[in-house]
């Protein structure tokens, strides 16, 4: 033990004192944060310029009142109502009559101005789109634009044709507009919590409002931390035991140690630095969190999961890159073997988001029981609001925590195989018969 606590001290103390840990540490963070901090300073920052917008209207019932409709918007909601600033683009609208256009040439032109920056958008608006029928061509409402999707005008006059629209279908009907108000208030339907009962008074407790932090925020945050403590801490071990062993330094250390307390001490050294790193996040993030008034949705009772699983996944991952970085002669069979040996922390980060949708459909519960997959997996499914049954982390932690020993197992019979052998490629079948005669 003494000859691993001293190797572990090596390891720990070549890491911290880089200038590239401590800059990792902070940099991390602030990239995996950074968007969203980014996204909060330039929410209220719009682009004031005026928008011209093209209507092509086969209905003959839109183009005109929404003339209208644009000038009531142009004239009450683009200025702020205390400094009288304008705050909001003015539309600009261009009617078209598609009666005496050459459609084609004239979609052709105005996506030319668009593209031309003449024009921001253009709407056509189908025939039949004041009493839709089994025709959907007839029926549609194509917004044409650079960035379509994402684009607020489009969701704008997509509200401002279909109000309008509405009016009509109720004015057809004979319908008085006193009567017709209730037709259009749209209730929105909020996303609350269960009620539950405080354990200490006995008392019921009101349902919190289900909120973003809760929903997806917690989970990404604790799953990221995750993946970058792997991926910061023990996919370099790969390049640092290939460079270890073609320097001739393994010699001299398998000289005073064994390759198992070799590859103990390296996977101990990674241990430690990314238990610092992650506690560092968390302690921060909490810290962060409670200042801005989020202190419910900090999981405090998920941070012994967080680390449990932690330790395993370290040493599950890291032994299988040490071995592979002892198998490896030079950097391009480092770099082949990396990326496939990374499979088991990507593919969670892949199937991050249906399991953030579901946590207890059938897919959720096994890829999350596949002890690879485990660590990451499970502890998203624990973070989210949704009770996930009792037995399936315990499970998947028995099965985790045997896998990290069948890995580890593995792993030191391939390390103490190639660590001091030269010229053997590392091709699957020799990967194979290393790991059965160790």
């Amino acid at each position: 033990m003494r000859k691993i606590f001293i190797l572990t001290k090596r390891e720990f103390l070549t890491a911290v004192r880089t200038k590239s840990f401590l800059i990792g540490l902070i940099i991390a963070p602030v990239l995996m944060g950074g968007s969203f901090f980014v996204i909060n300073i330039f929410k209220d920052k719009v682009d004031i310029n005026d928008k011209k917008i093209a209507v092509i209207d086969h209905s003959a019932v839109v183009a005109e009142p929404l003339k209208e409709i644009v000038k009531n918007r142009n004239e009450k909601e683009i200025f702020d109502s205390e400094t009288g600033e304008k705050n909001k683009p003015e539309f600009l609208l261009e009617i078209y009559d598609p009666e005496t256009e050459n459609l084609n040439e004239l979609r052709l032109a105005l996506s030319q101005r668009i593209r031309n920056k003449e024009l921001h958008a253009f709407i056509e608006i189908g025939p039949e789109v004041l009493n839709p029928g089994s025709d959907v061509e007839n029926d549609r409402i194509k917004y044409y634009a650079e960035n379509a999707m994402i684009d607020d005008i489009r969701e704008w006059i997509s509200g401002a044709i279909n109000n309008h629209l509405r009016k009509l279908r109720v004015e057809k009907l004979n319908i008085s507009s006193d009567v017709s108000g209730g037709l259009f208030y749209w209730i929105h339907v909020e996303g609350m919590g269960l009620v539950s009962m405080d354990k200490e008074t006995g008392d019921v407790k009101d349902a919190k409002k289900s909120n973003l932090a809760d929903a997806l925020a917690v989970p990404y945050i604790l799953m990221m931390i995750m993946f970058m403590m792997v991926m910061m801490f023990t996919v370099p071990l790969l390049s640092a035991v290939m460079e270890e062993k073609t320097e001739r330094i393994a010699e001299v250390l398998l000289g005073s140690v064994t390759p198992f307390q070799f590859l103990m001490g390296k996977l101990l050294g990674s241990l430690s630095i990314s238990l610092i790193g992650s506690a560092v996040y968390i302690i921060g993030g909490t810290y962060v969190a409670t200042k801005m008034g989020f202190a419910d949705s900090v999981p405090y009772h998920l941070f012994p999961w967080f680390f449990t699983f932690l330790i395993l996944n370290i040493f599950m991952m890291g032994s299988i890159m040490a071995a592979l970085g002892s198998a490896s002669n030079n950097s391009k069979d480092a770099q082949s073997l990396q990326f496939p040996a990374m499979i088991p922390v990507l593919i969670p980060m892949f199937v991050m988001f249906p399991l953030l949708k579901d946590p207890l459909s059938s897919f959720s519960t096994v890829i999350s029981l596949i002890p690879p997959f485990t660590p990451m997996l499970m502890i998203v499914r624990q973070a989210t609001p949704v009770s996930i049954p009792a037995w399936q982390p315990f499970v998947g932690l028995v099965g985790v925590l045997l896998f990290t020993v069948l890995t580890i197992w593995i792993g030191s019979r391939m390390f103490r195989a190639c660590i001091l052998m030269q010229g053997s490629p590392p091709k699957f079948s020799n990967l194979i018969r290393w790991v059965v005669k160790g």
